[in-house]
């Protein structure tokens, strides 16, 4: 395998949304866990919200317990999240921001701008042995902040380049380039997702500082017509022909 491999993660929360509106336990986010896994996925995201309108706390070790892929626990920047994370000690643990109203994580996290409050987070995070990463735009401002935090990880919300429009795509994946190299730069490892679907993905993963996608709203709404195994292989190929 070459080292220049894109990582995929997969978020199968939305898994858990359709199981949640009949209630019952069908369709099992662990199924999908499984799925990724047998279909090339590297990683497995869940989101644990406040309200666990999709993934609950019974999920995680079911999730964790089901492949040997690396657990990617997506939490907010809150004191009950912190302890859940160091109980079942996922491989990472990328911090998001959380707004109860909110359908989906709609921004970057404010990590400049919160420093005070996710210092402490980082750390007993790190101290335990979890990759710490933050979700943040692609802007330097909240790269130095991760910097000054010292957090190993970056993710960087792509939700303003899958949404804009066409006279603005080359610049918003610029900005995406430019961040990714100064995250490099200061030995931060640069992740990236949000609305990447078939259509838009590759010129991100075309950037070669990124080493992982998180991808999982797309890829489950097209499992829906093609399966998952398919819809993440399908992925997995694009992101590879980009590299």
């Amino acid at each position: 395998m070459s080292t220049d491999r894109l990582r995929l993660g997969v978020n199968i929360d939305h898994v858990a949304t359709i199981r949640n509106a009949r209630g019952g336990d069908h369709p099992d986010p662990v199924r999908a866990a499984q799925i990724v896994a047998e279909a090339g996925g590297d990683g497995i995201t869940v989101h644990l919200r406040e309200d666990r309108r999709h993934i609950r706390d019974d999920d995680l070790l079911r999730v964790q317990d089901a492949t040997g892929l690396p657990l990617n626990l997506e939490m907010a920047a809150t004191d009950e999240m912190v302890e859940i994370a160091l109980r079942h000690m996922p491989h990472a643990a990328c911090i998001v921001p959380e707004r109860r109203e909110e359908r989906t994580t709609e921004g970057g996290l404010d990590a400049a701008g919160q420093h005070n409050r996710l210092a402490p987070i980082v750390a007993r995070l790190t101290d335990a042995g979890i990759r710490v990463s933050l979700f943040i735009a692609p802007e330097p401002r909240q790269v130095e902040a991760a910097m000054r935090l010292g957090a190993p990880v970056v993710e960087f919300h792509t939700g303003e380049y899958a949404h804009a429009q066409a006279g603005n795509v080359a610049e918003e994946l610029r900005r995406l380039s430019d961040m990714a190299a100064l995250a490099v730069k200061n030995g931060i490892e640069p992740h990236a997702g949000h609305g990447l679907t078939y259509k838009n993905v590759q010129p991100v993963a075309a950037i070669p500082q990124l080493r992982e996608l998180n991808i999982g709203h797309y890829l489950i709404g097209e499992a829906i017509f093609t399966g998952l195994e398919d819809a993440v292989v399908r992925m997995r190929r694009l992101m590879d022909e980009a590299r």
